[in-house]
């Protein structure tokens, strides 16, 4: 397991093997190894975005020599748009993407730390020119009538023998929406909220609703028994549609 120095230590390597290339403008550490850094610990990953010259983009994607220079890569996957993912032979995970300043601009991100520019680059480039919009929590109305509706219909399936589109509509789609009403249930506790992915550090910031989290979620085979667990945990908590939550029942 690499340490949280085995970390910042690769991507400072990395900066250095940039300062050899004229066409890399800057190397921006984000998250835990951004402008996080105290969540930072032996399971973090590299997260950043390297900036370049406009036109040079795909050198950079298929000529790794640029990270090769800190540790040999064992594994690489280009994702769709301007994403690339490598396992380092020494089990350092890395997700990056490649733009140009242009492209940066129009970004969405969280602000960044600069690990390493060229000198005549600002400084602004690590922080975004817009602001991530925080996801709207829909009203506990709009949450409790869908995670209803999950329920039925999930158990209908389940009844047909449809046991996948059951657990995804129950142990998925119905969790997702139980996530949104944890807001509504107990205040959130201090942790760094990521814009992006609500589910990220759930079990720190909720607290009381991820101790039920496993009885949600109780596997392929137990899908009803996850599905009772739910109607449980909100009929304890919130005015139910009398008839839906019979009809629910009446499945399990």
């Amino acid at each position: 397991m690499n340490t949280p120095d085995d970390l910042l230590n690769r991507l400072d390597a990395i900066g250095c093997s940039l300062a050899n290339h004229a066409d890399a403008l800057a190397l921006i550490g984000l998250g835990s190894v951004g402008r996080e850094l105290d969540r930072l610990d032996e399971f973090s990953d590299l997260d950043f975005f390297l900036v370049v010259r406009p036109g040079t983009k795909e050198r950079f994607f298929t000529n790794l020599d640029w990270l090769e220079a800190a540790a040999p890569v064992v594994f690489r996957y280009r994702g769709p748009g301007a994403g690339l993912h490598v396992l380092f032979t020494d089990g350092i995970y890395a997700e990056m993407a490649i733009f140009t300043v242009a492209e940066l601009g129009n970004a969405g991100y969280t602000p960044g730390r600069i690990v390493w520019k060229q000198p005549w680059v600002s400084e602004s480039v690590a922080a975004p020119s817009r602001t991530p919009p925080a996801p709207a929590t829909p009203p506990v109305e709009q949450l409790l009538g869908e995670i209803l509706c999950n329920l039925h219909v999930g158990l209908l399936r389940f009844r047909r023998g449809e046991r996948l589109a059951a657990t995804r509509e129950i142990q998925l789609y119905a969790v997702d929406r139980l996530l949104e009403l944890a807001a509504h249930l107990e205040p959130e506790q201090a942790a760094a909220r990521d814009p992006f992915a609500r589910m990220r550090r759930f079990e720190q910031r909720f607290p009381q609703m991820a101790a039920h989290l496993a009885g949600f979620q109780q596997g392929y085979d137990r899908t009803p028994q996850s599905a009772a667990a739910m109607l449980d945990f909100l009929a304890a908590r919130f005015p139910l549609n009398e008839a839906m939550v019979a009809a629910i029942r009446e499945l399990l």
